[in-house]
């Protein structure tokens, strides 16, 4: 009723059980033929299936089956179909033959291994923690195309790279077989094959990527320690790649606080280092105020004993220690204080030693004589800053405002802050930093009642000058000053005072996102958010700046602190702080030049005019600084402001009765420069361009009404940029004064020509006498006509100007009571006798030896042009012609006794 059998894959042969036999139990008695009970056939009913049957034995009934195209176990694993038997019947022709019953016949299919192993994918990567010892990394997978389990089936993986710290099981599960270092190795590539149950390997192998990480620890990730910052580049960011590390904890919120630490330099940051004065003048401050820590010098010599804080960047910085103190001259001292005026000062200050601390007075107006009265003062007691003003008598002998006390931790923090106290009394009010604090407690006091006893102002502590044996300083100061000054008569306004103290570097942001919060110096920058992510973005917008054209060179600490908050938790995660710097490369030292003549040779009578000669009139100001590029070098001019110029006189100081040096208030208008002057020179001051300070400086006049006995006068000019930290050269200027000569007595003809006569020049006749000289002699006829022409012009000459100076004898007026001693004549009896050819061989000589020191000056100014030096100083010809039209007015007073000129 049922064959079962079995074909192996890409045979043909079917191995039936039981053998295929079909028998016909016909008797012969039935049939008539002899092949009656033979088997002619076997039959398939099935078209799809790819077999055939085939008899061996009619007689005995035996057949086969046979595959009748190739069989694929991939393809089908089993078939199942009908086969019946036939008989031979009447006959071979199969007319009448007998069929079978249906008998079904199942084949199974046998697999051979044809395939190996492939893997799922091509490659596989996985990460670890580093120091965990991991049951299962990851699984890598291959799979058989064979059909049969024992060969579709994979038996076996194996880690075909030797020496590493993995091992492999049989269902392709990876683990570490050691604890893994981050340090040591960061990531490891290994190679995996596979076998299938019939032991075939994987054609290819398959590569397994295994990253290992550190120990997640949440913080900040993606910055650098160091960031260099090169001058003048503008903003640049601070942690472009930075982000933070959670490590995959929920959080409901970020909280990050960027602080840029600059206590360090000069006073707490990178600020400009210009003069006092000159600040003043950049941020528009009322002029009039009063520098009571100046740089000593000569005149400001009260500051000379003090500690000065050295190497801060050209910054003036005075450090008291208890035991420095100065008194302050009578006439520096502003006298006119009145219910308006303001005190500033820079000061760093710590908490006092000693459990009663003493009073420490930055600045104290006491009785110098006799009492100890304090008039006004400003002093710390206890991390508390107290001013005292003291009024005087006036006709209501009442209680008024007399103290005034603020409590601040600034006071006492050791760092610097900027101080200005604004008087509009009976309101005090002080600005810290630009902030604005009202006193906590004012005391009133009785008025002082007026006296003649003369006041001592001090700097660093007190001066007592009664009720003590000897006069002596208390309550001394510690800590450190600078800037301190008084400007009276007027309170400074919120807009000076914040330009004063304002930074020059800071925390800077390229975004105007709700998540960004600044402190008023842009010293500490607060970025908050509800996700990390837009934490993250915020964080790589935090830049830094400094517009300075010349910044201080190194160290900017910064400091970041962070604060995770979760669901239901105030704090989740400890992030830790990060500490970084940022370094600001040394700026391009710029070299400050100052060129032009060295040597101006003028006239008396330009000196003794209304406004003298202008020695600097051919001046240059240049800066350069060297190139950074190693390919091209070179030199590159730069422009900047200055801060100062002074003209300083070499040997004697200026006598103020007989010369000055001085600038006319015109030439600075429309500039933010000022000067002062003294007998020891003049100083231009105020932070403008090098051009402005060129034209100020050739507007610089030199007067001496009593030239007489001066021969020279030397100068020497030097410029600064912030305050002294980049200098000029020493440029030295000397103005040598032309005296005329004294008249000299002569046999039978004088050879000089009168003072009060001008030369007169015939180019026409020095060329012919030139010619005449350098060839051979003339003839007699040419030298008589030569000499008579000479003789006739210069009696014509003598006479117009003689006619000329009688018309004007009489409508004028003496102008010098001095006269020098070559203007003095005896004009009772003169008897001149000229000798033509001699004056005119002295005019020739004359002129050749002007020409000569032209050429010479030209030399000294080193490639300036006639058309600079004219345009130098319009206003400087106008009065040198102004001064020759005197002087001929003077020297027309020279009368002539006609009568006794001989011709």
């Amino acid at each position: 009723a049922s064959y079962h059998g079995v074909i192996t894959e890409n045979m043909d042969t079917v191995l039936l059980d039981p053998p295929l036999v079909a028998l016909d139990k016909d008797a012969p008695r039935y049939f008539e033929v002899c092949f009656s009970r033979e088997i002619c056939a076997f039959k398939i009913n099935g078209d799809d299936a790819p077999f055939e049957a085939v008899v061996l034995n009619r007689t005995s009934g035996e057949g086969v089956l046979r595959a009748s195209s190739p069989v694929d176990c991939e393809s089908q694993k089993e078939y199942t179909f009908i086969i019946q038997a036939y008989d031979c019947g009447a006959g071979p022709s199969g007319a009448n033959w007998k069929k079978s019953h249906k008998a079904v016949v199942h084949i199974q299919v046998d697999d051979v291994n044809e395939f190996s192993p492939i893997f799922r994918e091509s490659l596989y990567k996985a990460s670890i923690t580093e120091g965990k010892i991991y049951d299962s990394i990851l699984q890598v997978e291959a799979w058989d195309q064979d059909c049969s389990p024992q060969y579709s089936q994979i038996c076996n993986y194996e880690i075909v790279t030797a020496g590493t710290p993995f091992a492999i099981d049989r269902n392709g599960n990876i683990r570490n077989t050691e604890r893994l270092s981050y340090d040591k190795q960061q990531s490891y590539k290994i190679m995996v094959t596979a076998f299938d149950c019939g032991q075939k390997r994987a054609k290819e192998d398959v590569v397994v990527h295994i990253e290992v990480k550190p120990v997640c620890k949440p913080g900040w990730q993606g910055w650098n320690k160091r960031v260099d910052y090169e001058p003048g580049t503008g903003s640049k960011q601070l942690f472009p790649k930075m982000h933070l590390e959670t490590c995959g904890g929920p959080l409901s919120g970020v909280k990050a606080m960027v602080e840029l630490q600059t206590n360090h330099i000069g006073k707490g940051c990178d600020r400009e280092t210009y003069s006092e004065k000159s600040l003043q003048k950049l941020c528009g401050a009322a002029s009039g105020s009063t520098d009571l820590l100046p740089a000593p010098s000569p005149s400001t010599n009260w500051t000379a004993a003090l500690l000065m804080d050295s190497g801060r960047d050209s910054d003036l910085i005075y450090r008291f220690d208890g035991r420095q103190a100065a008194n302050v001259p009578d006439h520096v001292v502003p006298q006119n204080l009145t219910d308006q005026f303001t005190i500033a000062t820079w000061m760093k200050h710590g908490p006092s030693p000693g459990l009663r601390a003493e009073k420490e007075t930055l600045l104290c107006s006491s009785d110098k004589t006799e009492m100890n009265r304090h008039h006004y003062s400003l002093y710390v007691h206890n991390c508390r800053l107290v001013f005292l003003l003291r009024r005087d008598f006036t006709q209501l002998d009442t209680f008024r405002p007399a103290e005034f006390h603020w409590k601040l931790e600034q006071i006492c923090d050791k760092e610097w802050h900027y101080y200005v106290i604004n008087v509009e009394f009976p309101a005090v009010t002080l600005f810290v930093d630009g902030v604005t604090y009202e006193p906590y407690l004012v005391t009133d006091d009785w008025p002082i009642h007026a006296s003649k006893i003369d006041t001592q102002l001090t700097v660093g502590a007190c001066w007592q000058g009664g009720e003590v044996a000897t006069p002596r300083f208390t309550q001394y100061f510690r800590g450190s000053l600078s800037g301190l000054t008084i400007r009276p008569g007027r309170i400074e306004t919120q807009k000076v005072i914040s330009c004063l103290q304002a930074c020059k570097e800071g925390l800077d942001i390229n975004s105007l996102e709700s998540l960004f919060h600044f402190n008023p110096a842009q010293s500490v920058l607060v970025v908050e958010g509800e996700d990390v992510d837009s934490i993250n973005t915020a964080m790589t917008k935090v830049s830094y700046i400094n517009s300075r054209q010349f910044p201080t060179p190194g160290l900017r600490r910064l400091h970041i602190t962070t604060t995770v908050q979760c669901f239901g938790e105030d704090t989740c995660l400890s992030i830790p702080d990060i500490k970084a710097v940022v370094m600001v490369l040394p700026p391009s030292e710029p070299r400050i030049t100052i060129a032009g003549s060295n040597r101006l040779v003028r006239p008396a009578s330009d000196l003794r005019g209304p406004l003298g000669v202008a020695p600097f009139k051919e001046l240059h100001i240049t800066s350069t600084v060297m190139k950074g590029d190693a390919r091209r070098p070179g030199v590159m001019e730069v422009m900047h402001n200055l801060d100062y110029c002074d003209v300083l006189v070499i040997g004697e100081e200026l006598n103020p009765d007989r010369e000055s040096l001085e600038i006319q208030h015109s030439a600075l208008l429309g500039k933010h420069l000022d000067a002062t002057n003294s007998t020891s020179g003049i100083s231009i001051y105020g932070v403008d361009s090098m051009a402005h300070y060129e034209q100020a400086l050739r507007q610089v006049r030199y007067r001496n009404w009593r030239p007489a006995n001066l021969s020279e006068r030397r100068f020497r000019l030097t410029c600064s940029e912030l305050n002294g930290r980049y200098t000029s050269n020493e440029f030295n200027l000397e103005v040598s004064v032309l005296h005329h000569s004294a008249p000299v007595e002569h046999a039978n003809h004088m050879a000089v020509q009168p003072q009060y006569m001008r030369p007169v020049h015939h180019p026409l006749m020095m060329h012919s006498l030139n010619s005449h000289m350098s060839g051979s002699a003339p003839p007699a006829a040419t030298v008589v006509i030569v000499v008579c022409i000479a003789a006739l012009v210069v009696i014509v000459v003598i006479g117009v100007y003689r006619i000329h100076a009688t018309h004007q004898e009489g409508s004028r007026e003496d102008e010098d009571e001095v006269k020098d001693a070559e203007e003095e004549w005896d004009n009772s009896a003169l008897t001149i006798t000229v000798n033509p050819m001699e004056v005119t061989l002295k005019d020739v000589r004359q002129e050749e030896h002007e020409e000569e020191e032209e050429e010479e000056e030209e030399e000294l100014v080193g490639g300036v042009t006639s058309v600079e030096s004219e345009n130098s100083d319009e206003e400087e010809d106008d009065d040198e012609g102004r001064e020759a039209a005197k002087e001929r007015k003077q020297k027309g007073k020279l009368g002539w006794d006609s009568s006794s000129i001989t011709y």
